[in-house]
């Protein structure tokens, strides 16, 4: 045999190994996710520059409970909820001479508060664009609103005024356009409260549970949150009871509203994943996104964002802390749709997210471990059918 040729073949396979062994290793620490099931929702939308995350994922996950009760496809008016909520906050504001927060942040069942009392609109009837952004841009008129509330509260009348509510409202009017008295929708006239009578959507139906230990399991409680201005109440279950409720409802056909924290190391919106890596780091407090972005893929394999690595057993103990040093706060609300498997088997949550669908290649979704959902949900908003039987008797529901 032609000794060159033997040594050309050699060298070949040299340099052939190290590259097939190098891609065999990027591909088996890649995450490879499979959805083992996936409930009907809407598109995904874009909530852009605003703090409407509650309103998006309340009205994605209640589209997805008319598609579940066989009602059909709607695009329903985020920005006519947020509108409402307003105007209800603010109300709620001067009642308590200025002493509650007042912000574009509210609660899942706010949204479910408007719906009650106003009815829905579709989207195409209350666009919430009065100018050329074609997406909500809300920076200014969330300091134009919360200024305004202030100065009634600081007025040197000794009384209000009876026309300072009107004012308010003709903010959001210039900003989010007047609600119309009545719309068109497919041949049909309605008023926001007709159209949404006819949806069929109870909000009494819907509860949020949670899990902390600072009040008593199987009882209610007002949520201690910023945002919960309406003083609204949620279920308290031991942790394990809460995700069988979670894994009930999705077997059985019901999405979940998921209000979590994604300040964490481990949330990756870009990669796709939320996870709870068991390597402790630094702590990254100080750490501007331009640092995240120049870290090695080792620096960031120890969050587990490039591919799976172990994580933490969550306990009742560690959500407490947690939630008791800030570490856990009512950041987001998204809307839980499915679970799914990785290539380990690990088991994770489908999340429909409300930031578009440019910022990760997974059309704006992205997988939830269950040790973040364990550790970080903050609360689950479903309907009252999607609990184990045993757990809504104990809730006495």
């Amino acid at each position: 045999m032609n000794l060159r040729f033997v040594l050309s073949a050699l060298l070949a396979v040299a340099l052939i190994l190290p590259v097939s062994a190098k891609k065999k290793k990027e591909e088996k620490k890649s995450y490879q996710f499979t959805i083992e099931k996936q409930l009907d929702a809407t598109s995904v939308k874009d909530q852009h520059r605003s703090g409407t995350c509650w309103s998006f994922a309340t009205i994605s996950f209640i589209e997805s409970e008319l598609l579940r009760m066989g009602k059909g496809e709607f695009d329903l008016s985020e920005m006519f909820i947020v509108n409402r909520n307003y105007h209800l906050r603010a109300k709620d504001y001067i009642r308590f001479h200025g002493k509650k927060s007042f912000s574009a942040g509210a609660e899942g069942w706010d949204a479910m508060n408007v719906v009650k009392k106003f009815g829905m609109i579709p989207q195409e009837a209350y666009s919430g664009n009065t100018f050329d952004e074609t997406l909500p841009v809300h920076g200014e008129m969330d300091a134009v609103l919360k200024a305004y509330v202030d100065a009634v509260v600081k007025n040197r009348n000794r009384k209000l005024t009876p026309v300072w509510m009107k004012g308010f409202n003709g903010i959001l009017d210039a900003y989010l356009g007047e609600i119309p008295e009545t719309f068109n929708y497919k041949g049909k006239e309605y008023s926001p409260k007709s159209f949404g009578e006819e949806l069929g959507i109870n909000p009494d139906e819907y509860i949020t549970i949670t899990s902390y230990n600072h009040h008593p399991f199987y009882e209610s409680f007002i949520f201690e949150g910023p945002d919960n201005w309406s003083l609204g109440e949620v279920y308290n279950l031991p942790m394990d009871e809460m995700m069988q409720c979670v894994d009930n409802a999705i077997e059985n056909g019901y999405s979940i509203a998921w209000g979590s924290d994604v300040s964490e190391k481990g949330f990756a919106f870009r990669k796709g994943v939320a996870v709870v890596p068991d390597t402790e780091v630094k702590n990254m407090a100080d750490s501007e996104i331009s640092k995240w972005q120049n870290m090695s893929r080792d620096q960031k394999s120890a969050y587990g964002t490039e591919y799976p690595v172990k994580e933490k057993a969550i306990t009742q103990e560690m959500r407490q802390v947690a939630f008791d040093n800030y570490q856990s706060t009512e950041d987001h609300l998204m809307h839980m749709t499915g679970v799914a498997k990785d290539q380990n088997g690990s088991k994770y949550y489908l999340i429909k997210n409300s930031w578009g669908t440019d910022l990760n290649n997974h059309e704006g979704y992205f997988y939830a471990s269950k040790a973040f959902v364990q550790y970080k949900t903050v609360g689950l908003m479903m309907h009252k059918d999607a609990l184990p039987a045993a757990i809504k008797k104990k809730l006495g529901l």
